[in-house]
């Protein structure tokens, strides 16, 4: 079943647009939560299935709203 997180590869979406030399991060926060989520992960309080569970389970319409991060 096709659902609105798995849109790789379907049409109408377009390529990912990236800026030349454009930064991982737009702001320091992005960072800083992509280093506490790694932190988790490696500590065992979550593991990369529930992850991507928990952000499967967003409505739709706030999965397109929400940024990256």
């Amino acid at each position: 079943m096709s659902r609105i997180h798995d849109v790789g590869g379907q049409w109408g979406f377009g390529p990912v647009e990236r800026e030349q030399d454009e930064t991982p991060f737009h702001a320091e926060w992005e960072a800083r939560v992509f280093a506490l989520n790694r932190a988790m992960l490696r500590r065992g309080a979550y593991n990369l299935d529930e992850f991507r569970h928990a952000i499967e389970r967003m409505e739709p319409a706030e999965y397109l709203r929400a940024s990256y991060y």
